[in-house]
């Protein structure tokens, strides 16, 4: 047995129904109007200091020399003036990639100029101790944080922007 067809709208359904779709339409191209009327807000006429974290947990030189260029893009566009705090956490995987007597000499030429900029790095120590990692065999300035996850939830809940490359 066929269903029988469904009625038509009537006149106020279909009234309500092309409400709807005009303020869609209208919300929609205000949407659109106002983001070309955003400043950013690291330019001379809207200045703000950003705190700023990357969270880095995945292993390889290829991976890390890719966050590190992320790194200095951000600060390309946004410059160290417009920097408040700047902080890279690693754990897991990632860590391996920093020891000083293994890491890649790219790695190392630019993380040593982003650790004199004044980036921190937060290595963990959960991971540090698993991997049997000391201290002493990474780069100097590395800065040893009890958990890198802990890490990661403490800057997010102080406001930090989160950049997970």
């Amino acid at each position: 047995m066929a269903t029988p067809p469904r009625p038509l709208p009537s006149l106020k359904e279909a009234d309500m129904s092309s409400a709807h779709w005009t303020l869609a339409v209208i919300a929609a191209g205000m949407l659109a109007l106002s983001a070309g009327c955003a400043e950013a807000s690291h330019s001379p006429e809207y200045p703000k200091k950003h705190k700023v974290f990357y969270h880095f947990n995945d292993g390889g030189v290829e991976k890390a020399r890719a966050m590190l260029v992320n790194i200095e893009n951000h600060l390309q566009v946004v410059g160290w003036k417009n920097i408040e705090a700047l902080e890279l956490v690693v754990h897991g995987p990632a860590l391996r990639t920093f020891l000083a007597r293994d890491i890649d000499p790219e790695v190392r030429g630019k993380l040593e100029t982003l650790l004199a900029g004044g980036l921190r790095f937060d290595a963990c120590q959960i991971t540090m101790t698993r991997q049997k990692i000391d201290p002493k065999d990474l780069l100097q300035g590395v800065t040893a944080v009890p958990s890198g996850v802990a890490r990661v939830m403490e800057l997010q809940e102080a406001g930090y922007a989160y950049v997970k490359p």
